[in-house]
Order: structure tokens, then sequence, then C-alpha cells
């Protein structure tokens, strides 16, 4: 292999870790409990978390779905994911599973928000 594709898996294995990193904090799940999950020792998730170790495909898998996210998010290949905050991506995954009326109540009480937090602001 070369240095170049070295550097670049390296590159790639921290960028990974980095973002499960993230995801497990933004759920303050600690190491221990994911390594639970998965059936590996602590310092796995550890050396995972950052990019000393590669993670496994079913490992990644049964981490998308402890942390709620799609695989491509921690990838980088989704795109839409990784552009919007963790939170904001978990409420519109939870709202796509709403029906069509639930999801309009949804963003009608999303607008009663954000006109009460413009109240808010304008008495101020």
């Amino acid at each position: 292999m070369t240095s170049f594709t070295q550097r670049n898996d390296e590159h790639e294995r921290r960028r990974i870790g980095d973002r499960l990193r993230q995801a497990r904090e933004y759920l303050s799940l600690s190491q221990d409990e994911v390594a639970r999950h998965l059936m590996i020792p602590r310092t796995a998730v550890t050396g995972i978390e950052a990019g000393q170790r590669r993670v496994e495909a079913l490992e990644l898998k049964k981490l998308a779905e402890l942390y709620q996210q799609p695989i491509g998010y921690f990838s980088g290949e989704d795109q839409i994911a990784s552009a919007l905050p963790a939170d904001v991506a978990y409420f519109a995954r939870k709202a796509a599973e709403l029906s069509s009326k639930d999801r309009e109540e949804l963003g009608r009480f999303a607008e009663y928000l954000r006109s009460r937090a413009s109240s808010d602001e304008g008495g101020k």
C-alpha cells in the first residue's frame, strides 16, 4: 500500500471515528455501554473512535442502529444527514415515520414555536 493510500485510510478512519464518538456522546452513552452492545472490549471502541482500529461492516450497522443514524452519515456518503445538526436529523427521521396528517400537525407546531420565539425576541 502506498503512503498516500495509508494516509487517506487513516484520515477516513479518524473521520468515521469522530462521527461515531459524537453520536455516542450526543446520546450520553458510555464506551462501556457501546462495547456491551457490540460485544467487543471497550478498548476496541476507544480504538475505533480514535481512528486506530477499523470498524467492521457489521459493527457499523449495529452502531448506526444504536445511534439512530443512517450508515451513510458515518461514512460521509449521506450528505443530507451530515449537513444537518444531529438533533434535527433525528427529528426528521422520526417525523418520516409519522402519517402525513401527523406530519402536517408537526409542521403547524413548528410554525407555532417559531412564531413564539420571534414574538419573545420582539418583546425584549
